[in-house]
């Protein structure tokens, strides 16, 4: 992780450089603002993975040395037969036409939505799936 972190703090340093120049040429303050959080968050993020990677072992992607398989192993559950993916986004696009056509089609699409993700969250604690 030494090195994704080294590599935001640079994009940091780059962008306060950037920004300084940035002000420098244009005294704009909304590009200066948004480049000072850009600063923010590459800064942020380094500092989280320097961080974090002095306090967990190194991983197969630090080693030079390593090979592929050292970094396989169980990456999660994937749902290889959910419906439940295409109720949510029918009920998103529904609530996203209700914004644009009328407040009540916006309420349906809202329930809508509260409904599939209550069925995608407990999808395997009920029927016939349920452990």
């Amino acid at each position: 992780m030494k090195i994704e972190g080294y590599l935001f703090v640079f994009c940091a340093l780059f962008f306060a450089v950037m920004d300084a120049i940035y002000w420098l040429w244009s005294h704009d303050p909304t590009g200066t603002t948004a480049l000072a959080l850009t600063i923010g968050l590459a800064g942020l993020t380094g500092f989280y993975l320097l961080f974090t990677g002095r306090r967990i072992d190194p991983r197969p992607e630090d080693d030079k040395d390593a090979d592929i398989a050292e970094g396989a192993g169980e990456l999660g559950f994937f749902s290889p037969h959910s419906w439940w993916p295409l109720f949510t986004a029918l009920a998103a696009a529904t609530a996203a036409l209700g914004a644009v056509f009328g407040w009540w089609l916006l309420l349906i699409g809202m329930l809508g939505v509260v409904l599939a993700a209550i069925g995608f969250v407990f999808e395997y604690y009920r029927g016939h799936f349920s452990h």
